[in-house]
């Protein structure tokens, strides 16, 4: 057992350097994304309301994305169905959900996680108690 430990505890470094390597590249590197031509800028010294369906529900993502943790409200989207990564347009649905408040730089941040005008587009919407958030909904599967 004793002569596994050494191949053990490099095999188990090696994936943290991957893991943290992966993380800067998909976060916060120059090199991750390119936003698209054609969005809106985000106007600097505003906030912003977010509705979270999926990975951004857990606090330990909204800190690796934006920074922090912001406190998150338990919401629920009405007319819509999660399916897989996206939201379906459902007359009768709820999607149960998060929403959180973000700066400008912060909203910036998510839009480069959620790959915005590559994967994801940010549409406002209105949620069951009458508040407006950002929802990001899963673009068509044929684009890139």
């Amino acid at each position: 057992m004793r002569r596994w430990l050494p191949s053990i505890a490099i095999a188990v470094g090696m994936g943290v350097v991957v893991l943290i390597a992966w993380l800067w590249f998909s976060l916060f590197s120059p090199w991750g994304y390119v936003p698209p031509p054609g969005l809106s800028p985000i106007e600097s010294g505003t906030v912003h309301r977010v509705f979270a369906y999926g990975t951004l529900r857990e606090p330990v993502v909204r800190w690796l994305v934006i920074g922090r943790s912001p406190p998150a409200q338990p919401a629920t989207l009405p007319g819509f169905e999660k399916q897989g990564l996206g939201l379906v347009p459902r007359p009768r649905a709820r999607t149960p959900g998060e929403v959180f408040v973000v700066d400008a730089e912060e909203l910036r941040r998510i839009d480069r996680y959620e790959r915005l005008g590559i994967r994801y587009q940010r549409s406002m919407l209105t949620l069951e108690s009458g508040q407006k958030a950002w929802v990001y909904q899963r673009l068509d599967d044929n684009r890139t």
